[in-house]
């Protein structure tokens, strides 16, 4: 074995690694459509969206480390059927309680918004521990470019899906569909192979004291990787602004410019439409550019679109910066996904994920606060203006010494255990 020695997996199980991803983004894309419009119809209010944005994402800073430690052991496929399972469980279950008690609409939302964000934990996690099994080496930039592209494809027909599902069922009934789909994701991946046990983070105790050592290990490699570190901080910080941005969305299109529901999906499809062209330009690009150019390129476009998004003084301005700063999120993510793995050990990648994930998704609920507690008396507008003029000064910063630091972290990698890890 040498350094440059690359594996692939067969092309089946490459694409139905990708129809599961898919699947599972297109039913989150019809929730996150659904979801916030019937809030904000419901109660008419900004703090009652951004309160429903923050108590969505706190139970899931809890459950990563441990959906980290889960995935190691468990190697991924089973995992994500499981709990794809559930997440359709969930979302029938609030289907079915708001159209039977509608008056208890924003309670049951926001609980399935808290639960089906704590699921998307152990999907995730399941998520990055797959991708090293499928492919390593040079292959491995392209087959996380593909989990980028799934997402970037659920942005473009999930909205889609979405508004003709509200069109002809309803908002309620949406949340049925997606239900269904959910359990689509899962069974998806039903035929992949189950890793070998060398693959596996095994361990003969799995009581409380196991547990504990394991997140441990988990952090302590996290925060004894230097560039490992740096990237989660520019990614809090990129993560923040994007937050408040995301959970103001539906009011800036509904209600700072007055424009219709469906300027709301059209907004997501356009984002997915890039998509598709980042599907057939991104295996190029990857032959003639570094993955270092693509995480520059990705983070100057954010920031420059995050600045327009906050002076955009009209809808179309607006729905331009808001394709561009999620299209360059999709590019700076290919650098992100691929970076890190390649400085993490392959069978405690779980484990130093889970408080990766955890350290970058805390911006979520702040960014909903925010939203909650200022959003009134700034405006939405204002409040993204703010945030994108901080992404600009700390990212001026830590951009060029995480960069720096990945490339003094794998010069000093040789041998090929590590090289693919």
């Amino acid at each position: 074995m040498t350094a440059d020695l690359e594996t692939v997996a067969p092309v089946s199980h490459r694409a139905l690694f990708a129809a599961g991803v898919l699947l599972g983004l297109l039913s989150e894309q019809m929730v996150a459509f659904a979801i916030p419009l019937l809030i904000y119809q419901h109660t008419n209010s900004l703090a009652a969206l951004g309160l429903a944005f923050a108590v969505e994402w706190l139970p899931a800073l809890i459950a990563y480390p441990f959906a980290g430690l889960l995935a190691d052991r468990d190697g991924g496929r089973r995992l994500f059927r499981r709990t794809n399972a559930l997440r359709g469980l969930v979302l029938a279950s609030a289907a079915c309680v708001v159209l039977l008690v509608p008056s208890a609409t924003t309670v049951v939302l926001m609980t399935s918004g808290a639960l089906l964000s704590t699921l998307s934990a152990p999907v995730r996690m399941c998520i990055e521990k797959l991708v090293p099994q499928l492919a390593s080496g040079q292959r491995l930039a392209g087959t996380q470019a593909l989990v980028q592209n799934m997402e970037l494809l659920a942005m473009a027909l999930g909205p889609g899906l979405a508004v003709l599902g509200a069109t002809l069922l309803g908002k309620v009934w949406l949340l049925g569909v997606a239900s269904a789909v959910f359990l689509l994701a899962g069974a998806a991946w039903t035929p992949l192979p189950r890793p070998s046990r060398r693959e596996l983070a095994l361990t003969e105790d799995s009581g409380s004291g196991a547990v504990l050592r394991e997140l441990r290990l988990g952090l302590s490699l996290l925060t004894g990787t230097r560039p490992v570190v740096l990237l989660a901080a520019l990614n809090f910080t990129i993560n923040l602004t994007l937050a408040v941005v995301l959970s103001v969305n539906a009011a800036m299109i509904t209600g700072v410019f007055n424009a219709p529901e469906s300027a709301l999906a059209l907004l997501n499809t356009c984002v997915g439409l890039i998509g598709l062209i980042n599907v057939l330009l991104t295996p190029v690009l990857l032959r003639w550019v570094r993955v270092e150019a693509l995480g520059i390129a990705g983070f100057t476009a954010i920031c420059i679109a995050c600045v327009a998004l906050g002076a955009a003084p009209s809808v179309v301005l607006y729905g331009a910066a808001y394709v561009a700063a999620l299209a360059g999120t999709a590019v700076f993510n290919i650098y992100n996904r691929t970076q890190r793995v390649l400085v993490i050990p392959r069978e405690h990648l779980g484990k130093v994920m889970g408080p990766f994930y955890l350290t970058n998704l805390l911006s979520l609920p702040i960014g909903g606060l925010l939203v909650a507690l200022v959003g009134s008396a700034v405006g939405p507008q204002g409040l993204v203006a703010g945030l994108a003029i901080g992404l600009v000064v700390v990212g001026a910063v830590l951009l060029p010494l995480t960069v720096l630091s990945f490339r003094r972290a794998l010069a000093r990698f040789t041998t090929p255990e590590r090289a693919v890890a």
